[in-house]
C-alpha cells in the first residue's frame, strides 16, 4: 500500500480488519471500507494543500478580528458568527470586496 501511496488504506488496515472480522464482514464490504479511507485521506490531504496555499491563517475566530476602522457591522457579523442562522434555515448572503464586509441585508 506504501508503494502504491496508498496512505489512507495503509493506516486504516488494522482497525478496517478487525472491525471486518469481528462483524463477518464479506471481502467486498472490507475492500470498500479500505477504500472509502483512502478517499477521506486523499481529500484531508487536498485541504490541508488548499489551506497551505491559500496562506489563511489556521486558527482565527470573530474574537481576534479588529473591528476599529473596518468597514464592517460589527453587530451583524457577531450575529452571523454565532451561527444561529443555520439552526433556524435562513439563508445569508454576504456581498463586498475584501476584505470582509457584510451586507447588512439578510435573506
Amino acid at each position: 500500500m506504501g508503494e502504491l501511496k496508498l496512505f489512507g488504506m495503509r493506516s486504516a488496515y488494522d482497525e478496517v480488519m478487525s472491525t471486518g472480522i469481528k462483524r463477518q464482514h464479506e471481502p467486498p464490504q472490507i475492500v470498500g471500507d479500505l477504500l472509502k479511507a483512502e478517499i477521506a485521506e486523499k481529500q484531508a490531504r487536498s485541504i490541508k494543500y488548499q489551506m497551505t496555499i491559500a496562506k489563511l491563517p489556521l486558527a482565527k475566530d470573530i474574537g481576534d478580528f479588529d473591528f476599529d476602522g473596518a468597514p464592517v457591522n460589527e453587530t451583524l457579523a457577531r450575529d452571523l458568527a454565532g451561527g444561529g442562522f443555520v439552526a433556524q434555515q435562513r439563508n445569508i448572503v454576504l456581498v463586498g470586496d475584501l476584505p470582509l464586509r457584510f451586507s447588512s441585508t439578510r435573506i
